[in-house]
Formats: C-alpha cells, sequence, structure tokens
C-alpha cells in the first residue's frame, strides 16, 4: 500500500453550510454573542438531544464549571469526579472552591466506577462523615457510563449528577433505567464540548442541557455576567463571560445538521478496527451489551502504548496516549481517591488511533496495517 499523507488523530469535517452560515453572520453584522444563531443552535440541539432546555456556552469548561455552580458545588462542599479524564473535568469542579473525590475506573467500560462510589458514599454517611453534594461522571471516550448507581445516591441523599459528555454526543444507554436515553439528559444538567477534534465542532464552544427550566434560566443567568434583566448595568452576583458567539453557533448550527451522517461514519471506521485488530490479539475499544456509544476517539490496550505511538509517528500517523488519571496530576495528586489500580492499568495500556468521520478507508487501511505489523514485529 502507498503511503498515505500524514493522518491525523481526529480533526473536524466541514463540507455543510458552515461557509454559509458564518457569511450571514458577517453580512448581518452578528458577529458576538448576540445574534439568531445562538439560539438556533440551543433550540436544535435540545431537540436532538432530547432535553427541554439547553444553553450555549464558550467552552466546554465553561458549560462544566456552570453547570457544576448551579448544581450546589461550592467551597465547603465535595464533588465525585472520574479519575481518569481529561483534566478540565477536574478543573471546572476546583474553579468552585469545591474539594474533589477521584473515582477510579471499571474495567469493562473504562468509565467511572459508579458501584464503588456509591459503596464508598453509604459507608462514609453511615459514619456521619462529608459525601459528595454533586457527582460529575464522563463519558469516556463516546462510551456511556453507568449511571443507575448514581441515581440510587441521587434518590438517597439528594446528591446532583451532572454528565460530562464533552465526548459522547450521539451516545445513548439501550437497557436499564436509562434505556434510550441520549448522554446528558439522566442527570440533572449534561454538558458537551464542541472543540475542534469533537463529533461536531464550534471552532470552540459547549453546551448545557438539562430538563429542568430553573436549572437552565440560572445557568443562562451566570453565562452573561449575572446581568439582570430589564437595563442598565446591574448584577446581583459573580457571573462569567462564558456566551458562544454567533459565529460559532453559526457553524455549530451547520455541523449539528450532518451529526447523523458523522456518528455514522465513526460507526463504520469502528467497525472495521474491531473487525482487523481483533484478529491480531488487540484489545480494542470497549462496548457494553446496554450502551450505543458514539465512537468518537477509537482507542486500545497493547502492551507497549510509547512504542506503538512512535512507530505510527515514523509512519506518519498520529496517535495519542490517553489521559493520566488525575491522582497522578501535580494539581490533584492530594485529593480523596477511591480505588485507582484500574486507571492506572488503562493509562498504561491504552491509546487513540485516527478517527475523523472523513477518515477514509485508504488511510485507515494504512493505520490497521502499521499497527498490526507493529505490534506482530514487537
Amino acid at each position: 500500500m502507498t503511503r498515505p499523507n500524514r493522518i491525523p488523530l481526529c480533526e473536524p469535517e466541514l463540507s455543510g453550510n458552515e461557509a454559509r452560515y458564518v457569511e450571514e453572520c458577517m453580512t448581518s453584522g452578528y458577529v458576538s454573542s448576540v445574534g439568531p444563531f445562538v439560539r438556533r443552535f440551543e433550540e436544535e440541539f435540545a431537540r436532538w438531544t432530547g432535553s427541554r432546555n439547553a444553553v450555549a456556552c464558550a467552552s466546554g469548561t465553561a458549560a462544566l464549571h456552570v453547570a457544576l455552580r448551579v448544581a450546589g458545588a461550592r467551597p465547603g462542599g465535595l464533588v465525585a469526579v472520574s479519575t481518569l479524564t481529561f483534566i478540565a473535568s477536574a478543573n471546572a469542579a476546583a474553579y468552585t472552591g469545591a474539594d474533589l473525590w477521584l473515582v477510579d475506573s471499571e474495567p469493562a467500560t473504562w468509565n467511572m466506577n459508579t458501584e464503588l462510589l456509591r459503596e464508598e458514599v453509604i459507608k462514609t454517611a453511615r459514619l456521619g462523615r462529608r459525601i459528595p453534594n454533586v457527582v460529575e461522571v464522563v463519558h469516556l471516550l463516546g462510551h456511556p457510563a453507568d449511571l443507575e448507581p448514581l441515581l440510587d445516591l441521587r434518590d438517597r441523599f439528594g446528591i446532583r449528577i451532572v454528565e460530562d459528555a464533552a465526548e459522547a454526543l450521539g451516545a445513548s444507554w439501550t437497557d436499564g433505567a436509562t434505556n434510550g436515553h441520549q448522554v446528558g439528559t439522566v442527570g440533572d444538567l449534561g454538558c458537551f464540548s464542541f472543540n475542534g477534534n469533537k463529533v461536531i465542532t464550534s471552532g470552540g464552544g459547549g453546551m448545557i442541557v438539562t430538563a429542568d427550566p430553573e436549572l437552565a434560566g440560572r445557568a443562562r443567568h451566570l453565562t452573561t455576567q449575572a446581568r439582570l434583566a430589564g437595563g442598565g448595568y446591574w448584577h446581583d452576583e459573580v457571573g462569567y463571560n462564558y456566551r458562544m458567539t454567533n459565529v460559532a453557533a453559526a457553524i455549530g448550527t451547520a455541523q449539528l445538521e450532518n451529526l447523523s451522517q458523522k456518528l455514522a461514519a465513526k460507526h463504520r471506521i469502528a467497525a472495521r478496527y474491531d473487525r482487523h485488530l481483533q484478529s491480531a490479539g488487540v484489545t480494542c475499544c470497549p462496548h457494553a451489551s446496554w450502551a450505543a456509544p458514539s465512537r468518537w476517539l477509537y482507542s486500545i490496550l497493547v502492551d507497549d502504548p510509547n512504542a506503538l505511538v512512535e512507530s505510527l509517528d515514523r509512519s506518519g500517523v498520529e496517535a495519542r496516549r490517553i489521559w493520566p488519571p488525575l491522582h497522578r496530576q501535580k494539581p490533584y495528586a492530594a485529593a480523596h481517591r477511591i480505588g485507582r489500580s484500574v486507571s492506572d492499568s488503562l493509562y498504561q495500556r491504552a491509546l487513540s488511533l485516527p478517527s475523523s468521520a472523513h477518515l477514509t478507508e485508504a488511510d485507515q487501511g494504512w493505520v490497521i496495517d502499521e499497527t498490526t505489523r507493529t505490534i506482530t514485529r514487537g
């Protein structure tokens, strides 16, 4: 096979109405946070996910920060966070002044071990000690986490659930209490990211979804500098300049129009990786029987991920190890940990392969061949 040009890990695909909608912004002069595409993006995103309310934000991290604050994260409070995730998940919780519990993964889906967290909360509550008032659960790499133990904690203790669905737009559950729901819509609030490498992009940006109109109103208030209605510059609390621009929303709206096709492409790419890499003895991306993952960033487990990343790089392929667990990160090394062996083990072995929605069969064939060749040789 002829070597292709360099194959990126995951880049945006902009083949829809993005240019036309941005031109509308330019022509109308609505390029900042006031403009019709912001509300249109919110309404269409809420409809697509099956949520009642959506609030557009400047970034996925901004969405998480506001959602956590609305959920009750505060100084003196406690937020339980998945330890195997990008650091923005923990940073957003830290912005609120809350203390963190870092929760280990479970091996089946690589997500937060929500059953382990439930056991820890119940045990801690019996001892009369402080328990989390918010859980921030991450749907890692596009695979839904098991939320049923968290629903039990919400019923027992009133713990609110914030879903970090930054990587999982389009994923859903197919069994149990969450059957038929899109990620982000089961917890009290759900958050999404539209960074350039996500399933859809707005160039940057995020979204909060919630079924509760009061929570949505509170989130919208905080993202707009907590400015009071009625004219004038009166503010009733500390808010944030977290609004999405009309230009970003225009791009996001165009991307959302093609979301189904992008997800279908992700599934085709993942199925091909599954088929060829499993036969080479690779431990492939998780897919639980009760879930319909979005297959955002196809990731595998190998014995020596550094060697494979370096070999693929020499072959013109961008691959990337997954993030070090948060308990290994300097800002969170002293945080309370609930388990850690599974996330540490996953970090030692996991890496992600090219997963752009427009990845061609020829380019993917090159990735598969180079991956299997390196593993077989090593």
